[in-house]
């Protein structure tokens, strides 16, 4: 029964106040325990009736076990005090504990954000510098190109020249065999011996 009943009874103390402090007056005792009563039995009212007797002090029955009973209730409320104060301890540790895993979540966050970042700008300055490369050799072929296209047209033309000469020259062979009336030596292998 005694059992049931601190389960069922958690006071609410303030978690600034130390553990064994001075004991508490029999009044705060009484409404500490009466009110967590949620469902009464016949055996939780009997206790509850001996509570009401111990902590009573201007009922005119006497106790039966005097300041034993008291000790006992005082002892429970001590204990219970105690384990709200380690539960309220315990959930703040686990709060802070959240919290430093939060704070490192989110470190670690914004690192992954500014490497990333740092990693996209050397990207960036990479991808420009190949473009300017690109483009540097692109002209450059540009420039070869120009450089061919000129050597052939240089080359088309002194073709061009020697054949113009070649053909002044057959002209002017051709107009001094027709001049002297001989014909020529070779005829280009057509027709000759």
């Amino acid at each position: 029964m005694a059992e049931e009943e601190s389960h069922k009874v958690e006071p609410e103390v303030p978690a600034a106040e130390p553990p064994f402090a001075s004991a508490p007056d029999v009044a705060e005792v009484k409404s500490v325990i009466r009110p967590q009563v949620t469902e009464e039995t016949p055996e939780d009212s009997k206790a509850l009736a001996v509570v009401e007797k111990v902590a009573d002090p201007v009922s005119e029955e006497k106790p039966s076990g005097g300041s034993t009973d008291r000790d006992i209730i005082l002892a429970r409320v001590e204990t219970e005090k105690r384990m709200s104060l380690i539960k309220a301890w315990e959930e703040n540790e686990k709060s802070k504990a959240e919290h430093k895993a939060q704070k490192k979540v989110s470190a670690i966050g914004s690192w992954e954000n500014a490497k990333q970042a740092e990693v996209e700008a050397e990207l960036k300055k990479v991808e420009e510098k190949l473009e300017r490369k690109k483009a540097e050799y692109a002209e450059k072929m540009k420039n070869k190109i120009a450089l061919i296209h000129k050597e052939a047209e240089e080359k088309r033309a002194m073709v061009e020249a020697k054949r113009g000469e070649e053909l002044l020259k057959a002209e002017e062979v051709a107009a001094k065999y027709r001049a002297s009336g001989l014909a020529p030596k070779k005829l280009l292998g057509w027709f000759g011996g």
